[in-house]
């Protein structure tokens, strides 16, 4: 033990498990976090190598006879059936059926849904009928032929607290410093605080805030395995992860036809895992998710109230000093078009997930930490019983910057900071001040990249700021982005003269690479726009990466804006000779047709043999015929030995792209999305420059 061991085991004997068992034993099974630790706590609670072996032996052994596995569960009821009775691990859930006008029970895993249950076990865990929870269950067969049901329950231990003493919780925690609570709180989620910087672990603190905060929404993008939705799977019983799929208003809000409130009625948590993934069918649902997060109310034919708090994790793939020198991407690029700046605005902060490590055993610890389901009672507690916003509206002085949604959106998050770090009392005004700079720099992240989006001065106030304990404002600033002009001083987009309103829609996932406009630009523009646009600016010349796996680039939206006005196009591309690059050459002559002024189009290719030759000169014969009807002439040359790859056009310009016009990745398979339409088409890296030269 080292100090801070002692220190836990002495304040919250009993509340404290070795964290280096957890790891152990979660590697070989896929029981929730808090329901290995109910074990180890029950079985290794000592300190002697022996005792813990032993200890560890009956953990695996109870979860080998208790713990029901879903491919395992005609055999579980086989053998309640031949046993009279049998103790499991799982999840337990009860509905009460209207027709029938009785409850019934469900085991998660033992794969039956008419389980007999009785009043009182569903009275005294009103949580069996808000979603279920994990439990101790003895089940017994019922061997009445009469009876419509086969089994019914028995006992039922909830594997979670019966009661939390919230004054014996703040008692424990003044006998640490705030950095060895934090610490402490970084041993309790699994992680050793000597590997972790002080800021990163201000992130996690930050990742536990909607566990302790109501109404609280915040979104982390970042790469994969960092950690993002543990805390939502497995930390704690009171939250929720939609893993994908689809979200709708039925399951997450209201339920009209059955009168019963969704997901946000009965969690203090809904996690969107893999936000970029979300699919919305109906809009209703993001009008009712921007009222819900707005202030935590919705109507839905009756009037809900709920105190659920939003969080959004997902994947970002490019590369974030890129994104913010950029000045078409922005750093909610992996979102759905779905979730707008309506959505984003209520973001009372981004984590930048991009600082948080990779999970590895190198960053777990082996010491004591608090055993998971009494901290996730803790923060349960704190979420329904205490208010510290309004001690925080007393003591923070922000800036002039500040407006409506950032006050709101860093006052809740240095609230959320105080629950979980400070739940005996106030922090110090130095710790306080640290608070109110992070609070106020995650904030100004969502609106630096809601800024970036918008064509006009909605969100330009971005230089968010507070006053320190001396007095002294302090403009606070997002270190990714701190000198990145792109950002810092988006351009805007110019409009229309003709146009009288501007849209405020965001773009799609993948914006148009070639214009020049911020990325605030709307969802890429059809032709007929795009010609609009091409009237009232010159294109200006572009140099720029394809990434690996990107979408949004079609040929349209590259060469489109230059091939306007051009009579004469000229390709030269040694890889017109597979089918799939000849149909790739007819969507290049589609895009020299939408511009209406080409009338000729000179390709100059190769070939390998004299049967590929065969081949190319009938496909491209097809071709000749059908341009000549659209008054379009195509003259072919073929040349076997030629390696370079451009376009040149009449008007000036010239696009050279690195792998010419077979940039973009084979689809598994030719009947998925993106075989048509090119802008839905995954693409292989590439660099793009177009340039003009002297006619």
């Amino acid at each position: 033990m080292d100090a801070l061991d002692r220190q836990l085991t002495s304040a919250f004997d009993g509340k404290v498990v070795r964290k280096d068992l957890l790891h152990r034993i979660k590697k070989g099974t896929n029981v929730p976090t808090f329901v290995l630790e109910f074990l180890l706590a029950r079985f290794c609670a000592s300190d002697d190598p022996a005792e813990i072996d032993a200890g560890m032996e009956a953990v695996l052994a109870t979860l080998q006879d208790n713990y029901v596995r879903p491919d395992e569960a005609n055999a579980a009821q086989s053998k309640v059936a031949t046993k009279g009775k049998h103790r499991f691990i799982d999840k337990v859930h009860v509905r009460f059926v209207e027709k029938e006008k009785r409850h019934w029970a469900s085991l998660e895993n033992f794969n039956s849904q008419r389980i007999a249950v009785g009043e009182k076990f569903y009275r005294d865990n009103d949580r069996l009928l808000e979603g279920g929870i994990w439990a101790e269950v003895t089940l017994a067969h019922n061997a009445i032929e009469e009876d419509d049901y086969a089994f019914y329950i028995e006992d039922l231990r909830p594997i979670q607290l019966s009661r939390f003493d919230f004054e014996q919780y703040a008692e424990g925690r003044k006998a640490f410093s705030r950095d060895e609570w934090l610490d402490a709180i970084m041993r309790s989620v699994g992680l050793e605080p000597a590997k972790l910087s002080k800021r990163v672990k201000l992130h996690f603190i930050a990742r536990l805030a909607p566990l302790v905060e109501p109404n609280y929404n915040y979104i982390e993008l970042g790469p994969r395995g960092t950690g993002k939705s543990y805390f939502f799977s497995e930390f704690s019983p009171y939250a929720t992860l939609i893993s994908g799929g689809q979200a709708t208003k039925a399951t997450l809000f209201y339920n009209n036809a059955r009168r019963k409130v969704g997901l946000v009625g009965y969690w203090d948590t809904v996690a969107f895992d893999e936000v970029g993934g979300i699919k919305v069918r109906d809009p209703d649902t993001i009008q009712i998710m921007k009222d819900f997060m707005a202030n935590g109310r919705f109507s839905r034919g009756a009037e809900v109230i709920a105190d659920a708090s939003l969080s959004f994790v997902g994947n970002i793939d490019l590369s974030v000093e890129q994104v913010v020198n950029s000045t078409e991407y922005d750093l909610f690029q992996p979102l759905p078009p779905e979730l707008d700046l309506a959505v984003m605005d209520r973001f009372a902060a981004y984590i930048p997930g991009w600082e948080m490590p990779k999970n590895s055993s190198e960053f777990l610890t082996n010491r004591y930490g608090f055993i998971t389901d009494y901290l996730a009672e803790a923060f349960h507690y704190q979420f329904k019983h205490t208010n510290r916003y309004e001690e925080v509206s007393r003591r923070i002085r922000l800036g002039k910057a500040i407006e409506g949604r950032d006050e709101k959106g860093i006052k809740k998050t240095v609230a959320a900071f105080l629950k979980i770090l400070h739940p005996d009392s106030g922090a110090t005004d130095e710790e306080f001040e640290e608070y109110v700079a992070y609070a106020t720099e995650c904030r100004r992240r969502v609106k630096e990249q809601m800024n970036k989006r918008k064509p006009d001065d909605e969100f330009a106030r971005i230089n968010l700021s507070y006053f320190g304990a001396s007095g002294e404002e302090i403009v606070v600033f997002c270190p990714e982005s701190r000198d990145a002009l792109a950002t810092q001083q988006p351009e805007r987009r110019r409009l229309n003269q003709d146009e009288t309103e501007e849209t405020t829609k965001p773009r799609a996932a993948r914006p148009d690479p070639v214009k020049a406009e911020p990325s605030a630009a709307p969802v890429q523009p059809s032709v007929d726009e795009a010609r609009v646009e091409a009237a009232a600016a010159e294109p200006q010349e572009q140099h720029f990466t394809i990434l690996y796996g990107d979408t949004g680039h079609s040929y349209e939206s590259i060469m489109g804006p230059y091939i306007r006005g051009a009579k004469a196009v000229t390709i030269e591309d040694p890889y017109i000779r597979l089918p799939h690059q000849i149909q790739n050459f007819v969507r290049f002559c589609e895009t020299c047709l939408k511009s209406g002024t080409v009338k000729s189009i000179d390709l100059i290719t190769g070939y390998d043999d004299k049967t590929q030759l065969a081949y190319i000169s009938e496909k491209i014969e097809d071709l000749k015929q059908s341009l000549l009807e659209m008054d379009v002439v195509l003259s072919v040359k073929l040349n076997p030995n030629m390696h370079d790859r451009e376009i040149r056009l009449d008007n000036g310009w010239v696009i050279k792209i690195g792998r010419g016009l077979d940039f973009y990745q084979r689809p598994g398979s030719w009947f998925e999305i993106g075989t048509n339409d090119l802008s839905l088409r995954k693409c292989l890296e590439t660099k793009v420059d177009i340039f003009k030269t002297a006619n």
